[in-house]
């Protein structure tokens, strides 16, 4: 399996070359040169497997000869045994035909948990092969901060260090991260919001001289291992319910579009995948782009739904380059316009053929309160912010009517945003045992200006800091 940038301009990788590099050098995001795909009697097959297994059955065809077979099967046992659920990724039925497919029974209560555990174990697995350390910097707007911290934290050969936007996660993501004192892990927080903590990553990938003296690497959904570790949970879900002999429908709460690009991979990989609903927050780029094509940038709003207060969707690249024929040249061009001009016309045909596959849908505070309060008193279930947006996309845009099972992903423990689920249902979900004490813990992180040479300099301190 080799991979290539959207942009065209990197050298193709295999899996293990695309895990350690993250970015492309020309700035692109890397994709499969060529897309696996399954018949629908080896989907068969495949149901009934104990999610691991299905994970490293999946994974091999993107892995290749990177990590092998028993290898990348021990990491999948391993990366998941500590999942407070015996499913890892179960579904529990919320309506006729609608199920919440829980991706928040990891260690740090969302959906990162998923990838990033076992992205974890298949860094340790190629930097002890290759003898090498490597410096993991990335961006969060709440959730894949604790979980990359989670996964790395105490690996001799990473140092990791995690830029989140200053006031604008929710208490419990924040103490997540800064409440864990292993050694090789360093947080900033960032004078500024999500969109500038991960301008400040590509930035530091950009710069080539910092990047190779760092050796950089990326656990942001940018770093295609991420998307490919997030692929098995929506297979999982589908196989489940009766697929590849039944089609189904899947509602995402997405921001940076990584979580719903996985979905649309199963697709991709031939799975009947119907409808594909991209929920999202007042900051709606996405929803605009399908309803108007208007994917131009906005000012971040601060919501309940922290996770996708975001005003780029770095993910939308990789769509947009399999709609424009996998034509690097025009998406590089569409990127530098949208950098340049804060705007992205994309061509009509391709416009209208992602927007006849995805859906979006934007749900305000107020509506993600009323939905939050709907699903407690009418499904009994206790939903976080991100989640109701899902739910309540799917019911106005995959109705039960629709006659074919809508799978929402599910992506945060409602414990991990307490107040608005109180507000909107009078309960205040307790964190599990594990976490019980967190708002005691003592935090450590540094609050830093959104200045390039400053937070390089933060970096490359704590980098050497630890490599001496």
């Amino acid at each position: 399996m080799r991979y290539i940038s959207t942009r065209g301009q990197a050298a193709p990788r295999d899996f293990e070359g695309v895990l350690l590099a993250g970015l492309a050098e020309d700035g692109g995001l890397f994709v499969p040169e060529t897309w696996p795909s399954l018949s629908p009697a080896e989907w068969r097959a495949l149901r009934g497997l104990p999610y691991p297994e299905l994970a490293a059955r999946l994974l091999q065809l993107f892995v290749g000869e990177a990590i092998a077979p028993a290898d990348l099967r021990r990491m999948c046992e391993d990366a998941y045994a500590g999942f407070g659920h015996p499913a890892t990724v179960p579904l529990s039925q919320i309506g006729p035909r609608s199920f919440a497919l829980e991706l928040f029974h990891g260690p740090t209560l969302a959906f990162k948990d998923v990838a990033l555990q076992l992205l974890g174990r298949m860094f340790d697995h190629v930097l002890a092969r290759r003898g090498e350390r490597i410096a993991i910097v990335g961006a969060t707007s709440g959730d894949t901060g604790s979980a990359a911290i989670e996964a790395c934290r105490d690996r001799a050969a990473i140092d990791i260090t995690i830029l989140h936007p200053l006031n604008r996660t929710s208490e419990v993501q924040r103490r997540q991260m800064t409440t864990v004192m292993a050694g090789n892990v360093h947080n900033i927080a960032v004078e500024g919001d999500f969109d500038t903590c991960q301008d400040l990553v590509k930035a530091m990938f950009a710069d080539a001289p910092f990047r190779s003296e760092m050796r950089l690497a990326a656990v942001n959904s940018i770093n295609w291992a991420r998307i490919a570790a997030q692929i098995p949970y929506y297979a999982f879900a589908a196989l489940a319910l009766g697929a590849p002999d039944r089609p189904v429908a899947f509602a995402v709460p997405t921001g940076n579009f990584g979580n719903v690009l996985a979905a649309w991979a199963v697709r991709r990989m031939g799975l009947p995948v119907e409808r594909l609903i991209v929920a999202s927050n007042r900051n709606d780029i996405l929803p605009r782009f399908l309803a108007e094509n208007d994917m131009s940038i906005r000012p971040v709003e601060p919501s309940l739904s922290p996770s996708m207060d975001i005003a780029v969707s770095s993910n939308f690249e990789r769509v947009l380059h399999d709609a424009l024929g996998r034509d690097s040249a025009a998406t590089a061009a569409a990127m530098q316009r949208f950098r340049d001009a804060g705007r992205m016309p994309v061509p009509p045909a391709a416009w209208n053929e992602l927007r006849g596959l995805f859906h979006g849908f934007a749900l305000s505070d107020a509506g993600t309160l009323a939905e939050i309060g709907r699903l407690w008193r009418e499904a009994s279930y206790l939903a976080d912010p991100h989640t109701a947006c899902a739910t309540a996309a799917a019911a106005a845009l995959a109705p039960e009517d629709l006659g074919i099972p809508i799978i929402i992903a599910a992506t945060a423990h409602p414990a991990k945003f307490p107040d608005a689920v109180e507000r909107a249902t009078g309960l205040r979900p307790p964190l599990p045992p594990r976490l019980a004490d967190l708002y005691q813990r003592a935090e450590r992180y540094d609050v830093l200006p959104a200045d390039l040479a400053t937070i390089e300099a933060a970096v490359r301190g704590h980098t050497l800091r630890n490599a001496a």
